[in-house]
Parts: C-alpha cells; sequence; structure tokens
C-alpha cells in the first residue's frame, strides 16, 4: 500500500486537510477539551468547540495554537493525531507524507515545532511551506511568472501580506492582527459600551452576521445576550453594525498600514504589475463585510476576494502536491545535497 501525500492548513482558528486525489476531506475548529483530572481527551474539533464557555472548571477547552504558532505542544500533537486517525490515512506498514504551512515570519525554532509535531503525529516526511504563498496558488494565482502577485491572507491568529514573483516572497510583513483580535474587540467593545460580558463564540457570531468594516446607509442589527456587569444577571440587548465598524475600526486600520508597508517595500517594476492586477484576500477574515472595498479605497489598487477564501491554504497545498509529484523527492535531494556541502 503506497503513503498518502497530505496537505494541513495548522490554522489558529481551523484544521483543514487535503488527501491527494480526494480533495479537502476535513475542516475542524483547533480545539481540544481535556478532562484535568484523568487527563483524558473528551472532544476534538467541532464537538469540542461547542463546549467553549459551558465546562465544570476540571474541563479544559485548550486552543493549542496562538497567533499562528503553536502554544501547547502536546495538545497540538494530540489533535493531529486524533484527525489523522479518524481519517484513516496511516496504515499498518505507511505513514503520510505531509506538507504543512506556517506564517512567514515565524522562527527557525517554530518552523521545527510544526515540523517535529507532524512527524510525532504520524508523519513519514514533513515538509513546511509558508502560508501566503500557499494561499496565493490556492486562491488561483500564478505566482511563477515574472509578474507581481500580492496576496493579504487574514487568518485566525495573524494576517500575511505578501509580494510574490518567480515562485516566491518577494517581500512581505506578518502582524497579529487578524479573527481572533476582530473578535476579543467586539468583546472589549460591548463590555465597555453596555456593561454586557460576552464569549468568544457570541463575539465571532456577531462578527460574523453583522460585522462590517465600512459604514453602511442600512444598518444591521442582531440581539445579543450575555451577563449584565452591574447586576449580574441574564440580559438581552440590540448591537448594530456601525458599533461593530467602531469597534474593529483599529484592528483593520493596522491590516491596512501592514499592506502599505509592504507596497513601500516592493521593486518598483513590481509595484507597477499590482497597480494593474491588484491583491487577492484569502483566509476567514476575508469575509468581513466591505474589507476588500477600504483596502481599494485605501491602497489605492484592485481588491479582490477569493472564491473559497477560508480554504485557500489548504486548496494551495492540494494544488502543490497534484502539480509537483515530485516535491518530495525533490526536497529530499536537496537536503541530501546540502549535507554533503556541510562534510566537505
Amino acid at each position: 500500500m503506497f503513503s498518502k501525500d497530505i496537505g494541513i492548513d495548522l490554522g489558529t482558528a481551523n484544521v483543514l486537510i487535503y488527501v491527494k486525489g480526494k480533495g479537502i476531506i476535513l475542516n475542524e475548529p483547533s480545539v481540544m477539551a481535556m478532562d484535568r483530572k484523568t487527563n483524558q481527551v473528551l472532544a476534538v474539533g467541532k464537538e469540542a468547540r461547542k463546549m467553549m464557555g459551558r465546562t465544570p472548571k476540571h474541563i479544559d477547552v485548550i486552543r493549542p495554537l496562538k497567533d499562528g504558532v503553536i502554544h501547547d505542544f502536546d495538545v497540538t500533537e494530540a489533535m493531529l493525531k486524533h484527525f489523522i486517525h479518524i481519517l484513516k490515512l496511516k496504515g499498518f506498514m505507511t505513514k503520510p507524507r505531509i506538507l504543512i504551512c506556517c506564517p512567514t515570519n515565524v522562527t527557525s525554532i517554530e518552523q521545527n515545532a510544526i515540523q517535529e509535531v507532524a512527524e510525532k503525529a504520524g508523519g513519514k516526511r514533513v515538509y513546511v511551506e509558508v502560508e501566503p504563498k500557499v494561499a496565493a496558488i490556492g486562491a488561483g494565482l500564478d505566482i511563477y511568472h515574472p509578474n507581481a502577485s500580492m496576496v493579504i491572507d487574514i487568518g485566525g491568529g495573524t494576517t500575511d501580506v505578501a509580494v510574490l514573483s518567480m515562485g516566491d516572497i518577494v517581500t512581505s510583513e506578518t502582524i497579529k492582527t487578524a479573527g481572533d483580535r476582530f473578535d476579543q474587540q467586539i468583546m472589549k467593545y460591548v463590555k465597555h459600551h453596555h456593561k454586557l460580558l460576552i464569549g468568544e463564540k457570541t463575539a465571532e457570531k456577531i462578527k460574523i452576521e453583522i460585522g462590517t468594516a465600512i459604514k453602511r446607509a442600512e444598518e444591521k442589527k442582531m440581539e445579543v445576550r450575555g451577563r449584565d456587569m452591574m447586576t449580574g444577571y441574564p440580559k438581552t440587548l440590540v448591537i448594530h453594525s456601525m458599533e461593530i465598524e467602531q469597534a474593529l475600526r483599529e484592528s483593520v486600520r493596522t491590516i491596512v498600514e501592514a499592506a502599505r508597508m509592504v507596497l513601500e517595500k516592493t521593486p518598483p517594476e513590481l509595484a507597477s504589475d499590482i497597480i494593474e492586477s491588484g491583491a487577492i484576500l484569502t483566509g476567514g477574515g476575508a469575509l468581513l463585510d466591505g474589507l476588500d472595498q477600504l483596502l481599494a479605497e485605501k491602497l489605492e489598487i484592485p481588491v479582490s476576494i477569493a472564491e473559497n477564501p477560508m480554504e485557500c491554504v489548504a486548496l494551495g497545498t492540494g494544488l502543490m502536491l497534484e502539480a509537483k509529484e515530485s516535491i518530495f523527492r525533490q526536497k529530499k535531494q536537496s537536503q541530501i545535497a546540502d549535507s554533503k556541502k556541510s562534510v566537505f
């Protein structure tokens, strides 16, 4: 039995797994629930996420990735092992070959940690690629010609902005302002302005349903339930979309500035390409209402949203695996050549 080639988008918010020849076969939240009394795994993914904010003290609901990197090594390993096991990606005599992604600004130590955790989870050989490059490929950009491509990948923990040409990153910027930060800002706003405490899941629901980066003529609104800080009792109130625009204004401005910094560092010839071709938004944050319009206005370039923004990184790993059957062999040969050089 031949080993499988799989691509993993190990995201702060979600884990997506692509199997060569089958496509994306898993999309689950990066969450695990554990009983501290017995050290037993109670739930992983969607089932664990349902428990957030609803468990007794001895049960921890853990998000093992933070700001795009591994925050809890053991839990990340256990989570990946669980997914690989339930998908039957590891045979009795075979292990899968894995292509996994990370943000552009990770240190070599953090990159090694990502590689090691995938190996311990059952990978035969593990290779790491940077997320904006893979996201650009997944979004359908041809990054292997001399013209510039620009991608703004807004995930759960980080936003990666990159300009690519000839198959590699020319200039990039990674910031820790992304989907999770949006949720935190909404929680902070509701607490400060309405004296209401809400949880992460409620904040995320607000972001998805009425979140916006621009002022709209027609306002949306929704009912929000939480705990009144003054009385301690449950309370329901109505939140408007313009309030959420205000809550997210600082985070959105930070993303605009990161994109502007990348453009300022881009060589003139490539910058002229971007004026024509523009930038593409990927990641879950790309779905924030009006963000593409705001970026286009502030950066003065065309900005579009990828067709499947939340799946672009996973799709990109798949395209790399499908298009380059020799990717693992080539990298192994390169590693052998480097080791021989080091000997002499």
